[in-house]
């Protein structure tokens, strides 16, 4: 299989630089229903009683962080943590212009370059008086929104809704953008419908929306994650599996995570790193339905979604889709998927 088998060529007008104004608002396209576009709040009615959705609760942290050296700006996107208090992996752009040692003030605290490595990645440490570094990075840092979107930092619409409403675990350096369709109201509606709300973790890394650079896929190498799944979800989604009830997961982050925690059709319980590359020909053990937005060309989000309901489906899907002026990525509108049974 080939890279070049998950391009497709999008109408720049397409892409959503910005979200739509109620959050609930967005379009929703159901290809098990012919493709029927319907908007977000409407998924409502495409849920059953005794289902059980897994949403992924992770917060998005202000990753992003410009520096300044001999005039030169900068820009620091911080990945995840490393071993050491208070050290991150990160990207940096022009890495070139930093060196091992360089320390950078922030009033009382300091950055410090403590290590480079290829590709433009670096690793920096905290010097922090007082505070930890997602204080700091409240203060300091910003929204570390798409490449594709260009707006000042702090900005007050971004701040807001690069953001799930029901976020709580810091960790993500990107939003799982499945879940910013999702209002308190419409939670509590789905919960009136004895509909099952489960949460995982996954902090979402940086690479997750890179697009893949090999032509033969499987010799990307993929990020890792980190990923926790309690025992009480595992435990209510295995009780779930085996009544045949729906497992749905909300966005391909909270996919990832069921799927690298599955073992024989069963959901364990944990905290570990996941690198999982699901591309076409992999064999689901857990989700029946996903909500997703649209992919990027090239991307492993895409190849999952392709793995999940059928190469020629979803092709056929994105352009039907891009036909109807759907708005494509973070900000853009969703779809609900059911898995392709194999």
């Amino acid at each position: 299989m080939k890279l070049s088998d998950f391009d497709f060529n999008l109408p720049s007008e397409l892409i959503a630089y910005e979200p739509v104004e109620q959050r609930d608002q967005s379009n929703l396209i159901l290809p098990f229903d012919n493709n029927k576009i319907v908007k977000f709040a409407n998924i409502i009615d495409y849920l059953n009683p005794g289902d059980v959705m897994v949403f992924n609760d992770s917060r998005v942290i202000n990753s992003k962080i410009t520096l300044e050296k001999s005039g030169t700006k900068i820009n620091i996107n911080l990945n995840k943590p490393s071993l050491t208090q208070n050290s991150w992996r990160a990207f940096a752009k022009p890495a070139r212009k930093l060196i091992i040692g360089d320390e950078f003030f922030f009033g009382n605290h300091k950055l410090v370059i403590t290590d480079k490595f290829e590709f433009g990645e670096i690793e920096v440490n905290f010097v922090l008086r007082d505070i930890e570094v997602f204080t700091f990075l409240d203060q300091y840092g910003q929204v570390p929104l798409p490449l594709y979107i260009k707006r000042p930092p702090k900005n007050e619409l971004d701040v807001q809704r690069y953001q799930t409403v029901y976020s709580r675990e810091k960790g993500s350096v990107a939003a799982p953008t499945a879940g910013l369709h999702f209002t308190l109201e419409l939670l509590e509606q789905i919960k009136a419908k004895n509909v099952t709300i489960q949460f995982i973790t996954l902090h979402v890394g940086a690479g997750t929306f890179l697009p893949v650079k090999t032509e033969n896929i499987y010799t990307h190498k993929m990020h890792s994650e980190y990923s926790y799944i309690s025992p009480l979800v595992a435990e209510t989604i295995n009780k779930a599996k085996s009544e045949n009830r729906r497992i749905i997961s909300v966005g391909t982050t909270a996919l990832r995570s069921l799927e690298s925690f599955s073992r024989n059709g069963k959901l364990y319980h944990g905290a570990k790193e996941t690198d999982i590359f699901i591309t076409p020909g992999y064999k689901f053990q857990i989700v029946d339905s996903l909500i997703t937005n649209f992919h990027l060309p090239k991307s492993t989000l895409l190849m999952l979604v392709c793995a999940f309901s059928g190469m020629g489906e979803v092709k056929n899907l994105y352009k039907y889709a891009i036909d109807n002026k759907m708005r494509f990525f973070s900000y853009g509108d969703a779809m609900m998927l059911h898995r392709k049974s194999h």
